[in-house]
């Protein structure tokens, strides 16, 4: 006589409800930092994270047109950038977040 084959049913597993997202405050690169005067008027006064500061500096310069033709990885700066920049009329992006953490608290 064939064997049929049993199941076992498995206990559900538990949900648990995630917990709610802070509105503000945060920690490492989610935490809110000011920016310094030279760049807030490149991104705005507004405490931002780390993570959005970069966004915003990246859609300043794409809207500005100020990567190099040439090669993508230099950074072009205009006047208010300069002052970001410490005065270099050119960065690498991989300098860029050097640049920045100068500027932000």
């Amino acid at each position: 006589m064939p064997t049929s084959k049993q199941t076992t049913a498995k206990p559900a597993a538990k949900t648990t409800k995630a917990a709610p997202a802070k509105e503000s405050g945060g920690k490492g690169l989610k935490a809110p930092l000011t920016p310094s005067a030279e760049l807030a008027a490149v991104i705005g006064s507004d405490p931002l994270p780390r993570t959005e500061i970069t966004k915003k500096i990246w859609d300043y310069i794409k809207e500005h047109n100020l990567q190099d033709a040439q090669n993508k990885r230099l950074i072009n700066a205009d006047e208010k950038l300069k002052k970001v920049f410490n005065g270099k009329d050119q960065i690498s992006m991989f300098e860029l977040a050097k640049e920045m953490n100068q500027h932000v608290k």
